[in-house]
C-alpha cells in the first residue's frame, strides 16, 4: 500500500475516532451552535426594530431587513464558533498524553491533524444549516438562485478550511484546553468590529478604517452580496467581485499560515 493510501486510511480512521467523541458528548456541539443561534434572535427580535430602521437603503426598514444584513455575520460567527470547539479538542489530545501512544503506532503523522480538519468541517456544515434553517423559519428573505447559493457553499467551505486550520495551531499552541477555549474568541468578536452588524459607514473614522481593512469584512460583504442575489461570476471591478475575490485572498492567507503553523507545532510539540 502506498504512502498516500495509508495516509487516507489512518485520516479516515481518525475522523471516525473525532466523530464518535462528537456523539459521545453532544453539549459541545449544542453550545457551538447555540451560540450564534443566540446572536441571532437576540439581535433580530431585541434590536431588529430599531436596528432595521437605520438601514440606508432598507425597504420596509424592519427586522426582517435587519436580519437579512445580519445574516453573513452571524454565518461567520458560526464558523469561528465551531473553531472555539476544534482549538479545544486538539489542546485536550496534545495535553492528556494520546499523542505519545499515536507515535508509537505505525500511523501517518498527517492523520492526526487531518481527522481534527475533517471532523470540524463537519461540524461547521451542521452548524450552518441549523443556523441557516432557523434564519429561514423566522423570516429571511433571500433572492440568492441555486447557482449563487452554491457560490455561496463554496466560499463557505474555504472559510471554514481556513478557519479550522488556524484553530488547529492555537489548539496546538495552547498549554492547556482552557487557554484554547480563549484564545479564537477574537474571532468571534471580530464580526462586530467590521460589516456584520452595522454598516461600516456609520463608525467612527479610526474604528470605521480597522473594519474596512479586517479580514471579516470582505467576506461578510462576499456571504451579503451571494445571499442578496449578486452573481458569483460578477466582473471584478465591481463591489461583489472585488468581496470575493478579497475573501478568497484572506482565506488563503488565513488557511495556509493555519496548515504551516499547525504542522510545524505539531512535529516540535509531539517530538518532545
Amino acid at each position: 500500500m502506498s504512502g498516500a493510501r495509508y495516509a487516507v486510511r489512518d485520516s479516515a480512521a481518525m475522523l471516525r475516532r473525532n466523530l464518535r467523541r462528537m456523539a459521545r458528548y453532544p453539549s459541545m456541539t449544542l453550545m457551538l451552535v447555540g451560540q450564534p443561534l443566540l446572536f441571532l434572535l437576540l439581535f433580530v427580535y431585541v434590536f431588529g426594530g430599531t436596528m432595521g430602521a437605520g438601514l440606508p437603503g432598507a425597504a420596509a426598514g424592519g427586522r426582517g431587513d435587519y436580519l437579512t444584513f445580519i445574516m453573513p455575520g452571524i454565518l461567520m460567527m458560526t464558523v469561528a464558533s465551531v473553531s472555539i470547539g476544534t482549538a479545544v479538542l486538539v489542546a485536550t489530545d496534545m495535553t492528556n498524553g494520546i499523542i505519545d501512544r499515536f507515535r508509537t503506532m505505525a500511523i501517518a503523522k498527517v492523520s492526526v491533524l487531518t481527522g481534527h480538519v475533517l471532523g470540524a468541517m463537519i461540524q461547521t456544515a451542521f452548524a450552518l444549516v441549523v443556523v441557516v434553517g432557523v434564519a429561514f423559519l423566522i423570516g429571511l428573505d433571500s433572492g440568492a438562485s441555486v447557482v449563487r447559493w452554491s457560490g455561496l457553499a463554496a466560499l463557505l467551505v474555504l472559510v471554514s478550511l481556513a478557519m479550522t486550520w488556524f484553530a488547529v495551531a492555537l489548539g496546538l499552541a495552547s498549554p492547556d484546553p482552557e487557554t484554547a477555549s480563549n484564545l479564537p474568541m477574537i474571532f468571534v468578536l471580530l464580526p462586530f468590529v467590521g460589516s456584520g452588524f452595522v454598516p461600516v459607514a456609520s463608525m467612527p473614522s479610526g474604528l470605521r478604517w480597522f473594519a474596512e481593512h479586517q479580514p471579516f469584512t470582505p467576506i461578510m460583504d462576499a456571504f451579503r452580496g451571494l445571499l442578496a442575489g449578486s452573481p458569483v461570476g460578477s466582473p471584478v471591478g465591481s463591489p461583489v467581485g472585488s468581496d470575493v475575490l478579497w475573501a478568497v485572498g484572506w482565506c488563503v492567507v488565513i488557511g495556509l499560515a493555519g496548515y504551516v503553523w499547525a504542522r510545524r507545532l505539531y512535529r516540535t510539540r509531539a517530538a518532545r
